[in-house]
């Protein structure tokens, strides 16, 4: 987070195979994103990995361009992200999955975090919060950052 400092920060933690909450809630950034306009260099959107063992560098990214280029995908090793994980109250459970290919999924907590350009968490969102408020509240930070 010290390498962000001066831009507005949202993140997610979630996986590439995920099946609904993760892509939907990056297509939700791709339309915060899209919708800042010029306004959107000075916003970086992490999504951070819940799902070490899958989720490789080129993973991620190949994951996440596919719904916006500026979309930041980070993962490391379980303890590094654990100690992430922590930091944010992240819950994260792997569940066997019987008969099917991908073998387990994950469990893990559907917020996502709002960062001011001096690193401090300002707001979470429950998933479903409609992305035209998160989209309100980043521009209130923009502005605040500007003054």
């Amino acid at each position: 987070m010290s390498d962000l400092k001066g831009q507005v920060v949202l993140m997610f933690f979630g996986f590439t195979t995920c099946p609904d909450v993760c892509p939907t809630t990056l297509a939700d950034a791709k339309r915060i994103l899209t919708s800042l306009d010029e306004d959107a260099e000075e916003v970086v959107y992490l999504f951070i990995s819940v799902d070490p063992e899958r989720d490789t560098p080129e993973a991620l990214e190949k994951y996440v361009n596919n719904f916006h280029p500026a979309i930041v995908g980070l993962t490391g090793t379980p303890e590094e992200l654990a100690a992430v994980w922590k930091d944010y109250g992240i819950f994260v459970n792997k569940v066997p999955l019987e008969n099917s290919s991908l073998g387990y999924t994950m469990e893990h907590t559907a917020r996502s975090y709002l960062v001011d350009s001096d690193g401090n968490l300002r707001l979470t969102y429950a998933y479903g919060t409609p992305y035209q408020s998160i989209l309100e509240d980043v521009r209130q930070l923009l502005k605040e950052m500007r003054e």
